[in-house]
């Protein structure tokens, strides 16, 4: 069961990247906050890589063209989902944003039941249902009359684009056709070298006043690269163990590190019924576990 472990360290990580980037978002642009993911991500990845090897030595993969589109398809896709996921803190406050963008475990299901091949039981919808009520809850701004469908929209939106970034590391994983946790190092690596690279090579020919910006932050952009990579590591890892719609709906547990952090460290305040949304989304990760 070593994929719940890596999968609870995951979203412990996850809630506080989060936390770092609400606050990032607040004086940087979302691409900025985007990159502040990755910037520092990629060193971090190399030496975990190279101290796996060196603790225990291993074969070198063979990237095939199917393994390389893996691996771009998952960095582009991330990269919008995490942008969705900065405008979202940018509508909302941090607990209701994260817990909108966890639409991803319900999207996970849905999706890898459709091009996966992944099948859910009767009590496995019953989650999925109970989880689109939690994420309604989570939409609304001051009543379920005052719904907003832009936030819904932008929350479905979010948690789809991080879904398909799962599924398509899992696939990069499996293709790859290395012992664990090798293989999951290696697409951890390339996704965060390839993203960071893109993002460094667009900002710096649209916007250099975005990078001046993370330059004048140190701090909050290590954490947030630091919190990234080591939720990253335990995702990747999961992911090659399990497949992903069990991996994300486990970690669900991340609504409840958000809403410690958020009332603790940002001082935000949640409404009951917010709560009682994100306690529902949470009932849903529980339920789809048990198929």
């Amino acid at each position: 069961m070593t994929w719940i472990v890596f999968t609870f360290f995951a979203a412990f990580m996850q809630s506080w990247r989060n936390a770092f980037q609400s606050q990032l978002s607040l004086e940087v642009k979302t691409l900025g906050v985007t990159l502040a993911r990755f910037l520092w991500a990629s060193p971090i990845a190399a030496l975990y890589l190279v101290s796996l090897y060196l603790y225990k030595p291993a074969p070198l993969p063979h990237f095939t063209p199917e393994f390389i589109s893996y691996i771009i398809a998952a960095s582009l896709m991330q990269i919008l989902a995490t942008a969705l996921m900065v405008l979202l803190f940018k509508q909302s406050n941090y607990a209701v944003g994260a817990g909108l963008a966890k639409s991803e475990a319900l999207a996970a299901a849905i999706l890898g039941l459709v091009f996966f091949g992944t099948s859910l039981t009767f009590l496995g919808w019953i989650g999925v249902f109970i989880g689109g009520i939690g994420i309604f809850l989570l939409s609304t701004t001051a009543g379920i009359k005052s719904l907003s469908l832009k936030i819904v929209l932008l929350g479905l939106a979010c948690g789809s684009a991080f879904a398909l970034t799962s599924l398509w590391v899992r696939e990069a994983s499996l293709a790859l056709h290395l012992a664990f946790p090798y293989s999951a190092a290696w697409v951890l690596l390339l996704v965060i070298s390839l993203q960071t690279l893109l993002l460094m090579i667009y900002i710096a020919s649209t916007d250099i006043s975005t990078l001046q910006a993370l330059w004048q932050r140190p701090k909050l952009t290590l954490l947030t690269s630091i919190a990234s990579c080591l939720g990253s590591i335990g995702w990747f890892s999961a992911m090659s163990l399990q497949a992903v719609p069990y991996v994300k709906t486990l970690g669900q547990v991340e609504i409840f590190f958000t809403m410690l952090i958020s009332f603790l460290w940002l001082k935000q305040k949640i409404r009951i019924k917010d709560g009682v949304g994100l306690i529902l989304v949470a009932l849903a990760a529980i339920l789809v576990m048990w198929v």
